[in-house]
């Protein structure tokens, strides 16, 4: 007699724990992000309330227009600057995010693949007389399964790389408008 509901029962129950894993593993990795966004956020409205006071403070103090454009245009750079700064470090956090996303979901898929295998080579050594063309179907729809698989974490790396390459070239063309039309305004000023 077949022992296959047996090995069934427990591939499921070892699929469910991983799947458990995995789900524990990416909602872990999701507070951690979620949690440096918030710090983040907090010191950015710490510091832009402070230096909106210490800017506010200078301009109260004006005496005439040229003045207050003065103060005004040199706080037209730092400001873009630190708006720049706090998106980098908004895609630094969802990067760096998106990669433990990506590891975690990589080895707790590995562990299942390894487990199926393994399971169709238990059930392989028990199946009966003349199942072989079934059991070679079902190892080549793994294996296709496996590669399709593979491929397609290469494309998502691929594009999470170009997203990753555009979103800093546009950064560093902005802070070369922004530094330019800061240049400009201080010299209108």
């Amino acid at each position: 007699m077949f022992a296959f509901p047996e090995q069934f029962s427990n591939a499921t129950k070892a699929n469910l724990e991983s799947q458990f894993a995995l789900l524990s593993a990416l909602t872990s990795k999701t507070f951690e992000g979620m949690e440096k966004l918030v710090d983040l956020n907090i010191n950015t409205a710490k510091a832009t309330l402070e230096n909106s006071s210490a800017t506010a403070r200078q301009l109260l103090a004006v005496k005439d227009p040229q003045e207050f454009f003065a103060v005004t245009a040199a706080q037209a750079q730092p400001n873009a600057e630190k708006a720049l700064a706090y998106g980098r470090q908004v895609a630094s956090i969802a990067a760096d995010t998106g990669a433990e996303f990506s590891r975690a979901a990589e080895s707790q898929i590995a562990e299942v693949n390894r487990k199926v295998i393994s399971l169709v080579d238990e059930v392989t050594k028990n199946a009966p007389a003349g199942s072989e063309t079934y059991v070679s179907a079902l190892k080549t729809a793994i294996s296709n399964a496996n590669a399709g698989y593979e491929q397609f974490s290469k494309s998502t790396k691929q594009a999470a790389q170009a997203i990753e390459s555009n979103l800093n070239a546009a950064v560093s063309q902005f802070t070369q408008a922004a530094g330019k039309a800061a240049n400009g305004a201080a010299n209108a000023a």
